[in-house]
């Protein structure tokens, strides 16, 4: 699939916007080395071309083709050791400035083992925790009282937290976004709406009624492959994109590739220049919210001097509780 395939996307994948050199930042994408562990969610044929190594070198080539400089890279599997790797890997060097790493909410040293993860080779790249929430059979699995106290601690730790859910657990998500107001949730992949089925509901009232909290925000991600990998079109994508924009705004808005998950259904390059193209209307300033300051404010992410997200401006650092 190409940048330039009929009725998908319309501009290169490094453009800039108004010629103007900002900072681009992919909020969400993985890594993962099948010599070091598996990746159990990995199965059947159309999952097939996931099933290999995917590191930092490739992710760097693709990156650097897009015009991407700053990526935040995310946990994908519920097992305590990998956090600890994508932190090392994030130490030294620039391309990775965040990890979303996970640590199990329910442990009553969870505290004491995110203090831990600080500690180590890359700790200070740790900017968020996440679960599987979407594998949990309970719908209300965020509200367990020890899941509550974990979502405290995360917040304690100055750390973000992502959701990976269904639109079935957006309304327990948005209870326990109102019951930890000092947390920003993130809601990974707009809460996958089903797009490739064309529905709307109840994703669409849930993700407003979510997004009225003001510690939540929102990444633009995951969309090319909640619908039809083969035929998408950014026409399917803009209904769900523009109920984002309009719920969270381009300020609690920040895109992700969801690489290398994307690539099921479109390149790298091809993700960008949708999420450019369905954004396309918003003003310049709204644009470099979504394609750079909305992750630095939710991650607090530490940009070299040189690099900033938007016309040189230091970003700030607003309080995201209620």
């Amino acid at each position: 699939m190409s940048a330039t395939a009929p009725g998908r996307v319309l501009w290169p994948t490094t453009h800039r916007l108004e010629a103007v050199t900002v900072l681009t930042i992919d909020a969400h994408h993985h890594l993962w080395d099948l010599e070091v562990r598996g990746q159990d969610w990995i199965s059947g044929e159309a999952m097939a071309p996931l099933n290999r190594s995917f590191g930092v070198a490739e992710l760097a080539d693709e990156a650097r083709a897009a015009g991407v400089g700053a990526c935040v890279v995310v946990q994908t599997v519920t097992v305590a050791g990998e956090t600890p790797e994508l932190l090392a890997l994030a130490a030294g060097r620039e391309l990775l400035a965040g990890v979303v790493g996970w640590t199990d909410l329910t442990a009553p040293d969870v505290a004491d083992t995110i203090a831990e993860l600080r500690e180590l080779p890359g700790g200070r790249s740790l900017v968020g925790i996440r679960h599987q929430v979407q594998h949990e059979a309970d719908p209300h699995w965020l509200l367990r009282p020890d899941v509550l106290n974990g979502l405290r601690a995360v917040a304690r730790a100055g750390l973000a937290y992502d959701l990976v859910l269904l639109p079935g657990q957006l309304p327990a998500a948005t209870t326990a976004a109102a019951r930890v107001p000092e947390l920003t949730f993130v809601l990974d992949h707009l809460g996958k709406p089903p797009i490739a089925a064309g529905g709307a509901e109840p994703w669409f009232r849930a993700v407003h009624r979510l997004a009225q909290l003001p510690n939540t925000v929102c990444k633009l991600s995951g969309m090319v492959t909640e619908a039809d990998w083969h035929t998408w079109t950014t026409s399917d994508l803009r209904p769900y994109a523009d109920a984002v924009l309009e719920a969270f705004g381009p300020h609690r808005l920040m895109f992700g590739s969801d690489w290398p998950v994307c690539t099921l259904a479109a390149s790298y390059g091809d993700v960008l220049a949708a999420a450019r193209l369905l954004t396309r209307q918003l003003s310049r300033p709204e644009q470099q919210a979504v394609f750079a300051t909305t992750a630095v404010n939710t991650y607090r992410l530490a940009l070299p001097p040189d690099r900033p997200p938007a016309d040189g401006a230091a970003p700030s650092i607003p309080s995201m509780g209620g």
